[in-house]
Order: C-alpha cells, then sequence, then structure tokens
C-alpha cells in the first residue's frame, strides 16, 4: 500500500480512437480512409484483420458512455473521423457524420464526462491520400477546413481540444518506416509528412481559437525516452540521434526551437534530405510554434540504444508486456519532469498511458488483469511523485476504455481496461477497470488517494 496526492482537481479518464473503436466504416456518408485501403495490403495487418466493424461504437456509444459513468470517469478523450466529416477530404461536409459526434458530445455531457476531442488520429481520407498525402501542402490546408467545421459544429459544448495525435506515427512510421497506413517507405516523404502534420497543428490552433473563443488546445507527442546501454560515445551519439528522430524533431519546433541542428545534419548527411529543408517555408516555424494550453504526452516505454558496430546489445534484466515492451514507469516520471522543466508548457496531461495484456474472462466471466492494475499503480505513482516535483500534470487518461483494432497488430493485442467479444460485442469491464474506478472516485472525494 502506498499513499499518493493528486490534486484535487486532477482529470481522470480514458482515450480511444475513431478508426479503432467505431466501426461502421461505410455508414452515413463515410468515405474511405487510408487504413481502410491499408488494410486490404497482403501482410500488412497481423492478423489480416480491419476497422470495419471494431467494437461497433458508433452503434453503442450510449451504452459506452454508460459503462464510462459506472467506473466514474471524469473525462473521454476520442478522436472525430475526418472521412465521416469531409468525404472529400474538404469541400461539402457531411451533416450525418458531424451529428454522431454531437450525439457522442451530448451523451457524454448528460453524464458529466468532459470531451476532449483529438481532431486527426491518422484516418486521412483516401482521396487526399490520392493527391499526396501527407508529403503534399495541400493537405495541411485541407486539414485546417476540416479543423474549422468541425470546431463550429462542436465548439459550443467542446472546451477542450487535441489538434493531433502523434505525428512521429503519422509522419514516420506511415510514410518512412511503412508499418502504418499509408505504408510508404521513403525517407524524405517522412520528413514532409512531418513537416506538414506539425504546420497544419500550428494552423489549426488559430482556427480553434477564433471558432471556440473559451479552448483550451494542445497536440498530444509520443515520447520514448533515450538512454544509452554504456557510456561509450558510440552509445551516447546513437542515443542523441534516437531522442533528436523520435522526440525533439517534433517537440522542438512546437515550442519555437525549430528542427533541431544536429539532426538536420545528420539527415542531410545520410542523404534524406537531398534538397535540403525545401518543404519549409517563410513563417512556417513561427505557425508551428502557435501557443498551447497544454501538452498531451503518450508514454508506454523506454528505448535504451546500442550501437550495434561495438558489438552485442547488453540483455536486460525487465518485464515485458504481451506486445513486447518494457515495463519502465521511471521512463514516465523522468520524461514529465523534463518536459516541464525544459519546455515549459504550461500544463501537461498524460494523454495516453497504458499496457497490452491478454488476459481474458475467466470460468466466472471476470478477467483477472491483475499485471495491468500493477502497470498503471506504479505508473500512477510516479505521476503523483513529478506533481510533488513541481511538474503542472492536470490528467491522466489510461489507454485504453476497452479492447480495440491495434492497427499493424489487428485484434491480437488487448490494451483495454474494458474487455470487448469481438463476436458479440459483449463488455466486461476487467480488474483493472474497478481498480481504476475505485482511484478516480476516491480522489473526487479527497485529494489523497490510496493505490492499493
Amino acid at each position: 500500500m502506498t499513499q499518493r496526492a493528486f490534486p484535487s482537481d486532477f482529470l481522470w479518464g480514458s482515450a480511444t480512437s475513431s478508426y479503432q473503436i467505431e466501426g461502421a466504416a461505410f455508414a452515413d456518408g463515410r468515405s474511405e480512409s487510408i487504413w481502410d485501403r491499408f488494410c486490404k495490403q497482403p501482410g500488412a495487418i497481423l492478423d489480416q484483420s480491419n476497422g470495419d466493424i471494431a467494437c461497433d461504437h458508433y452503434n453503442r456509444y450510449r451504452d459506452d458512455v454508460a459503462l464510462m459513468a459506472r467506473l466514474g470517469l471524469q473525462a473521454y478523450r476520442f478522436s472525430v473521423a475526418w472521412p465521416r466529416v469531409l468525404p472529400n477530404g474538404r469541400g461539402a461536409v457531411n451533416q450525418a457524420g458531424l451529428d454522431f459526434y454531437r450525439r457522442l458530445v451530448d451523451e457524454l455531457l448528460q453524464h458529466n464526462i468532459r470531451p476532449f476531442v483529438t481532431l486527426y488520429h491518422w484516418d486521412l481520407p483516401q482521396i487526399l491520400e490520392d493527391a499526396g498525402g501527407w508529403p503534399e501542402r495541400a493537405t495541411a490546408e485541407a486539414f485546417v477546413e476540416y479543423a474549422d467545421a468541425v470546431s463550429r459544429a462542436l465548439g459550443d459544448t467542446v472546451k477542450d481540444w487535441i489538434t493531433h495525435n502523434e505525428p512521429w506515427c503519422a509522419g514516420l512510421l506511415g510514410y518512412q518506416i511503412g508499418e502504418h497506413a499509408p505504408g510508404r517507405k521513403n525517407w524524405n516523404d517522412g520528413l514532409k509528412a512531418s513537416h506538414h502534420l506539425l504546420l497544419s497543428h500550428g494552423w489549426a490552433v488559430d482556427v480553434i481559437r477564433r471558432n471556440v473563443p473559451q479552448a483550451s488546445v494542445g497536440i498530444t507527442l509520443n515520447f520514448t525516452p533515450a538512454m544509452p546501454a554504456s557510456r561509450s560515445t558510440e552509445d551516447l551519439n546513437a542515443t542523441r540521434h534516437f531522442d533528436g528522430f523520435f522526440n525533439r524533431w517534433f517537440l522542438d519546433p512546437v515550442y519555437g526551437r525549430e528542427y533541431p541542428a544536429d539532426m538536420v545534419r545528420d539527415y542531410t548527411e545520410l542523404g534524406y534530405l537531398p534538397n535540403g529543408l525545401d518543404f519549409v517555408h517563410d513563417g512556417d516555424f513561427k505557425a508551428m510554434a502557435a501557443t498551447t494550453d497544454f501538452l498531451g504526452v503518450n508514454y508506454y516505454s523506454r528505448a535504451v540504444i546500442h550501437d550495434p558496430k561495438t558489438g552485442t546489445a547488453p540483455k536486460l534484466d525487465s518485464e515485458y508486456t504481451d506486445i513486447g515492451w518494457e515495463v519502465y514507469p521511471q521512463g514516465l516520471g523522468d520524461l514529465l519532469k523534463r518536459l516541464a522543466f525544459a519546455y515549459n508548457p504550461g500544463k501537461i496531461y498524460v494523454t495516453e498511458n497504458g499496457a497490452s495484456y491478454n488476459d481474458g474472462p475467466d470460468a466466472h466471466g471476470e478477467v483477472n488483469d491483475t499485471r495491468r492494475t500493477q502497470y498503471l499503480h506504479d505508473h500512477l505513482s510516479v505521476c503523483s511523485d513529478a506533481i510533488a516535483a513541481g511538474v503542472p500534470l492536470a490528467g491522466y487518461f489510461v489507454w485504453s476504455l476497452m479492447d480495440n483494432f491495434e492497427w499493424a497488430k489487428g485484434y491480437s493485442q488487448r490494451f483495454g481496461v474494458i474487455w470487448v467479444d469481438y463476436e458479440t460485442q459483449q463488455r466486461i469491464p476487467k480488474a483493472s477497470a474497478h481498480w481504476y474506478s475505485r482511484v478516480v472516485k476516491a480522489n473526487a472525494v479527497q485529494p489523497l488517494e490510496v493505490l492499493a
């Protein structure tokens, strides 16, 4: 038993994304997204599945919100599907698509659950990818139209807005590494896509503020803290490079530091910028550094970096989740302090943190996912320590509300605190959900919670 203090106004929530849970992929005027197309590529998805039905949240959202309310959640972070709202990517608005999100927001508010809207969680309309996708500046311009349409439609009741979720994944995992949609494998495309994602973020901040005067606006970045396997010059340099590739390339421009000079040098020497930063126009860096109200932090694990030229990497004596990620709570605490004291974001939310453990129902129909409960306990403990150290951490959103389509892993991994039977759509709150519920409800009574 350990007692950990949280502020009385600390916000407790959960998170999902549209393509992972909604289903109804062809309903009410929704157009094809890059993930619909990507899932058809042979070998792209581990179990050859897709998000056509997923958790059928589009039809079951009222039941899902009722579950959130029973768990005592105070906030819910969800994303809007761009292809539902602007089926052609820009231009005519699909009212039926907007109406779904209006119904969802109204249902949340009726249960006193605060909606956090993420505008982009990777489901780009395929029609825009066909025109070049995120490596084209026109896609950033189209995103502003989309942000304008959604913020005008929902801004009377939604005050918390996130422009993008994890532009590293959307830009580099999708366009350079090719593991995610649209599956391209080109370094220059990846860097151009990343630039236009960050540029569209900055442009959208101004649009949201215009449409929603009381808006709180931010961006969610995913972070993997990098630690050297040794103190060798090679490992230290490799760690610097990884940190620049994964963290600083996205973080620095958002906070007015432009692209890290060491990474521009590295990418140039490696041939990834054959025409230099030709995609950067005058005023871009100023736009990318638009003033935000908070930084969303997604954290799952760390990276221990070893330069393979120096020999075999040391083996870590660590615990791993079922997806193969190391359990390292200290990394979250260290990350939060680094962000708070080096970048001064004003306010931070942990917008995703969770673990994949594939425990299913036992003979009594209960899901005793004790490893996930311990994972959440340990990560919330370091959150409390970070607050005590002066980090302006304002809330925590567990990933995820329910098991769902885990991108290239299909349905092989379960991150939810609610178990989903994909055949029957039955929902079963896991032991971790009940534990998290007790934490939330007790903290609402007094600003001191027993994490048991």
